[in-house]
């Protein structure tokens, strides 16, 4: 009989739990985030560029534990739009592309932020970076400008 009880509850439907798409929660906060696209050479931020990809890690782990924002900024990277990066940032990049591939699938598992990338066209092998800012904020560095 507690056999029985036991297969009854283990069959019992689940609730998703996971972030979607079709969350009115999840809909909610990308509606009110802000949401700002904007284009910068690399070397204007090429400082930024490498402490962001140097914090990677750090970052992810951010990624993974937001589900709110105040304001969403997605930089695209004008001369690096050829996957063309500085020799710095290129060997930041290349050093720490584990950590990369990491943030993508983080980015790609928050409804929030991908729901935000996605509405730019952006794709996630185009991410470069991740910066978290104080002001409820982050800024998505991204390689590639989606063309129209």
């Amino acid at each position: 009989m507690a056999a029985m009880a036991t297969m009854v509850v283990l069959a019992a439907p689940v609730p998703n739990l996971a972030q979607g798409l079709n969350s009115q929660e999840t809909i909610d906060s990308i509606v009110g985030s802000e949401v700002k696209e904007e284009e910068k050479g690399v070397r204007a931020d090429e400082a930024e560029i490498i402490a962001a990809i140097e914090q990677t890690a750090e970052q992810t782990e951010k990624v993974r534990k937001t589900s709110n924002l105040d304001k969403v900024n997605i930089v695209f990277l004008a001369d690096a739009a050829e996957k063309t990066l500085p020799a710095a940032i290129a060997e930041k990049a290349e050093a720490h592309k584990n950590e990369i591939t990491a943030l993508r699938d983080e980015l790609q598992g928050n409804a929030m932020l991908y729901h935000a990338i996605n509405s730019r066209s952006v794709l996630l092998r185009d991410v470069l970076a991740v910066r978290f800012d104080d002001k409820h904020g982050v800024v998505i560095y991204a390689m590639a400008k989606p063309t129209e």
